[in-house]
């Protein structure tokens, strides 16, 4: 018997508003696929990005063209394979990969994390996320959450010195990274490169736009930069090596756990550190990519946090420290 699919869009709010350099939003717009097979059932959720020319509608209609194709594969594991040359990577492979991960771990009873011959999870540090504002509110938002050991502060280009300097101010002791999503100039690079030296940042998020980064070949910043918006998959590695220490692995971006484990162990091969990253959504989606924390040097899989709900059952979160997935939740 094939596998039967069925999607469907969720909206989750946001507590308070999520602000980065490219806008502000208060709810978290969420894909959910779930494929059933043999009185078996997996699940997987996504979140279209605009940035990468997706859409909910556009999303949905990609899953729902897999339907019939999917009735027509005999196990999981097979179809699994069979996306990767299917779809692209994106959002809507990642939900249909990681909902067939799941139906195969509930299948066999088999967890996803033996399955892929990945090491058994533990729990994992977090970070958690500081929204781009003033550098008031900034150094308030630090404050409160001055607690959590490692904090990931939003920047967005001009007075991006007097951000840093406000978190640290707030957080003194916590560890910092910073995410300027591709919003810095040549020009700002140097003086925003010194205030992170300054406020001893570990680790810096994309400084400059995707194919506009030519100034960080070579460059020895004194920090760990990080290739978020551009990197998605095995093929864009080696064009990032010469300006790149880092990279963040987004399933969003790989297009599934899959094509995401298979990216690990070809960047660590590369000598490039990774950190594992997400899109504001629920458990549904860092359950998967909680499997590869234990080969990160950064984990930031904080967007239940961000949430004024999440799913139940969720995640379990002890101040920043995430418990692995229970099975009725994922895998």
């Amino acid at each position: 018997m094939g596998i039967a699919l069925d999607v469907r869009f969720e909206s989750w709010p946001i507590a308070g508003s999520f602000t980065i350099s490219r806008g502000s939003r208060t709810e978290a717009r969420v894909v959910t696929v779930v494929v059933r097979q043999d009185g078996g059932q997996g699940w997987g959720e996504c979140v279209p990005y605009p940035r990468y020319g997706e859409s909910v509608e556009g999303v949905i209609e990609v899953i729902e063209a897999q339907a019939a194709w999917l009735a027509g594969q005999a196990t999981a594991a097979r179809a699994r394979q069979g996306l990767l040359t299917r779809l692209k990577p994106g959002a809507a492979r990642n939900a249909l990969d990681c909902a067939l991960w799941d139906l195969e771990a509930k299948q066999t009873g088999v967890p996803v994390w033996k399955r892929a011959g990945l090491p058994a999870p533990t729990d994992a540090v977090t970070a958690y996320t500081l929204s781009l504002g003033t550098p008031e509110t900034m150094r308030e938002a630090a404050q409160k959450a001055a607690h959590r050991p490692l904090l990931k502060v939003k920047l967005g280009g001009a007075g991006d010195p007097e951000r840093i300097a406000a978190v640290r101010e707030g957080a003194p002791d916590s560890t910092l990274i910073v995410d300027a999503n591709e919003a810095w100039t040549d020009d700002l690079l140097d003086p925003c490169l010194a205030a992170c030296r300054a406020a001893g940042v570990a680790l810096i998020e994309q400084p400059l736009p995707a194919g506009k980064d030519d100034a960080l070949t070579g460059l020895d910043a004194g920090i760990l930069l990080c290739a978020d918006e551009s990197v998605h998959d095995r093929s864009t590695l080696d064009a990032l090596a010469a300006r790149y220490q880092a990279i963040n692995i987004k399933l969003d971006k790989t297009g599934g756990l899959t094509e995401a484990i298979a990216m690990a162990e070809a960047a660590e091969a590369r000598g490039l550190k990774l950190m594992i990253g997400c899109m504001v959504g629920t458990s549904l989606a860092m359950a998967p990519a909680l499997l590869l924390a234990g080969k990160a040097s950064f984990v930031d899989l904080d967007g239940p946090l961000l949430l004024a709900k999440d799913r139940d059952p969720g995640l379990s979160f002890t101040g920043s420290t995430i418990t692995p997935a229970p099975a009725a939740l994922w895998g």
